[in-house]
């Protein structure tokens, strides 16, 4: 990896990197320290080996509550997942080979950016295993592809090619399988040559329609950030302190 790139990666191809609640704690987990790491600029979110992005929830533990974790507890805790996705002030970048079906589908629609290999499947099953995603697998799905089509990938639960993703608006671009880490690189190199501060703004202002008032809320925090940052808010301190 490229120095300031952080690489997420879901490493469970035995069973096409579906994923468990440890999974996507530990995805959790790593978002956060992106999130602190001052010298991280741009996150790539793939899946091990050439066969899957990520299929989805792994239905041998899914329960009637959720998917259980170690602990026993049902829990549907990649929805926790999608918001901190959502809300890191950082461009994160979905690199797709192969199968992204189901909770994987969703997953890489979540993240800013799609570059998939020509042998990427698209597709949701949800329906088909008594699951939807009600959230921003099919709202925010909406806004790339239209209402319509978003109705028939739910409704059919059909798998899309690459070129049929790129065609729909469903992916940002199409490689050779052999050039996807390269040019996914080669989007992270061009993005670091921009301002961190406008690139999370843009982020906020393009989320916060979507996400209402909590989206809002983050446009507002970061908005307080930058002021924070000026003579004006500096200024204001100096004199209440010094009770002027």
């Amino acid at each position: 990896m490229c120095k300031g790139v952080a690489k997420i990666t879901i490493n469970r191809t035995e069973v096409h990197n579906a994923f468990r609640p440890e999974t996507i704690d530990e995805m959790i987990q790593s978002m956060d320290i992106v999130r602190e790491c001052s010298t991280i600029d741009v996150v790539i979110l793939t899946g091990a080996g050439k066969k899957a992005f990520c299929s989805g929830g792994d239905q041998r533990v899914k329960g009637i509550g959720g998917y259980i974790g170690e602990d026993g507890v049902p829990r549907l805790n990649v929805l926790d997942l999608h918001k901190k996705i959502r809300e890191l002030p950082k461009p994160v970048i979905a690199m797709v080979n192969g199968y992204a079906i189901g909770g994987g589908h969703v997953l890489h629609v979540v993240c800013d950016l799609t570059i998939a290999s020509e042998n990427a499947r698209f597709g949701q099953t949800g329906p088909k295993i008594g699951s939807f995603d009600g959230g921003f697998g099919s709202s925010y799905l909406a806004r790339h592809v239209g209402q319509k089509k978003s109705r028939e990938i739910w409704f059919l639960c059909q798998q899309y090619s690459a070129k049929e993703a790129l065609d729909m608006g469903l992916v940002n671009k199409v490689v050779p399988q052999e050039d996807l880490e390269e040019a996914t690189m080669e989007w992270c190199k061009i993005i670091q040559q921009h301002s961190p501060m406008a690139l999370r703004m843009i982020k906020r202002c393009l989320n916060a329609e979507l996400d209402g008032q909590h989206g809002i809320m983050q446009l507002a925090g970061d908005a307080t950030l930058m002021y924070y940052l000026t003579e004006e808010s500096q200024e204001g301190k100096k004199a209440f302190l010094e009770k002027r």
